[in-house]
């Protein structure tokens, strides 16, 4: 579970993905490449396959994931009541882990939003 803030969590996270890119450019580059056509608006639009990678990051119980995805899926539209839904499709998926998670990201959801009830 994590503690303290999600927004800072992300800036961390991509701050040591950039480093690691660095030190493996072959690996991150097609990391970063499977990521933009797997996100990428067809079928299903960003928004959605952004509160699904959200859902997946909180049964598989994965803060970075949670930050990343919370950040992306508000960045692609998704309303605070989109991201709430997500994050009950995952605790149907993953039990209970993944409500703990579930609250580490309603949590996210709150420092993205700005809100003070965020804690």
């Amino acid at each position: 579970m994590q503690e303290g803030n999600f927004p800072e969590l992300l800036t961390k996270i991509k701050k040591l993905s950039g480093r690691l890119g660095g030190e493996l450019p072959e690996a991150m580059g097609g990391f970063a490449r499977l990521h933009r056509a797997a996100v990428a608006d067809g079928a299903l639009s960003t928004k959605t396959k952004e509160l699904m990678a959200l859902a997946i990051g909180i049964a598989c119980r994965c803060d970075g994931c949670i930050a990343y995805h919370i950040h992306d899926a508000l960045d692609a539209g998704a309303s605070s009541q989109e991201v709430e839904e997500a994050i009950g499709v995952a605790i149907l998926m993953g039990g209970g882990p993944a409500m703990i998670y579930g609250c580490d990201a309603l949590v996210a959801l709150d420092e993205f939003n700005g809100d003070v009830r965020a804690s």
